[in-house]
């Protein structure tokens, strides 16, 4: 089986479409026996298109259920927001207005209550369907997909879904071994961090312009980058 686990997106439809591309013709040459895309959240704010974002993948799952979508901690700041509507909240300071406005809604005007109530009326069915059903982990052999990381020490079974969305420390710097190989994003960085017990692909792409994925094939593990000039960049991932 070929694997892809694709980094945090928030809300750059042109690199999402672009990195599906690449791996669509990377599937069409290579022709493996099966394929997973593994997309590891973070799909909204910041960026110009949330809507389109989600649009995207609501549009893959219904063409291939091979196309997987994990949660990410905005994405549950946004549906926190719509059930419990707060101006000083995670969707409303940290690019919530930026995913409101892809949907054609200002929420920085009127209360939080009427802001909630307006981008719930904007969004399609199938965008809040989507939101509702994402699964905060997926497991392929030796590898493990989560969006922020895991606890150390704790099975892989028994971690909580706060900490699969939202850990940094002491996952980042544990030095051990996990059962798996932990792929995740969350926490941006300027390109691929690949170490011995886990692989981080947030390179920012809201702002960095270039959205990172993991291709694992075999034994062979590669990193495919997309940019916002069109360039598409294939490299070996190699552990340190």
């Amino acid at each position: 089986m070929a694997l892809y686990a694709i980094g945090d997106i928030h809300g750059r439809l042109d690199l999402l479409a672009a990195m599906h591309e690449a791996i669509a013709a990377e599937i069409a040459r290579d022709r493996p026996a099966d394929w997973r895309i593994v997309h590891l959240g973070d799909y909204v704010d910041r960026g110009p298109d949330s809507s389109g974002v989600i649009e995207f993948l609501v549009e893959a799952g219904r063409r291939d259920r091979r196309n997987l979508f994990l949660a990410g901690n905005h994405e549950l700041g946004m549906l926190d927001f719509l059930a419990k509507p707060d101006l000083n909240g995670l969707f409303a300071r940290y690019g919530g207005p930026a995913t409101a406005r892809s949907y054609g809604v200002d929420i920085e005007q009127g209360s939080a209550q009427e802001a909630a109530a307006a981008l719930a009326a904007a969004m399609p069915s199938a965008h809040m369907d989507f939101l509702h059903r994402l699964a905060f982990s997926a497991s392929f052999g030796d590898f493990f997909f989560c969006h922020a990381g895991i606890k150390p020490g704790v099975p892989l079974e028994n971690q909580s879904e706060r900490d699969l969305v939202w850990i940094r420390e002491p996952f980042l710097t544990s030095p051990d071994l996990h059962p798996k190989l932990v792929v995740h994003g969350h926490t941006p960085g300027p390109e691929a961090e690949i170490m011995p017990n886990r692989v981080n692909i947030d390179t920012l792409a809201w702002s960095s312009g270039r959205l990172t994925a993991l291709a694992m094939a075999g034994a062979g593990k590669s990193i495919i980058e997309v940019s916002e000039n069109g360039a598409v960049q294939r490299s070996e991932a190699v552990t340190p």
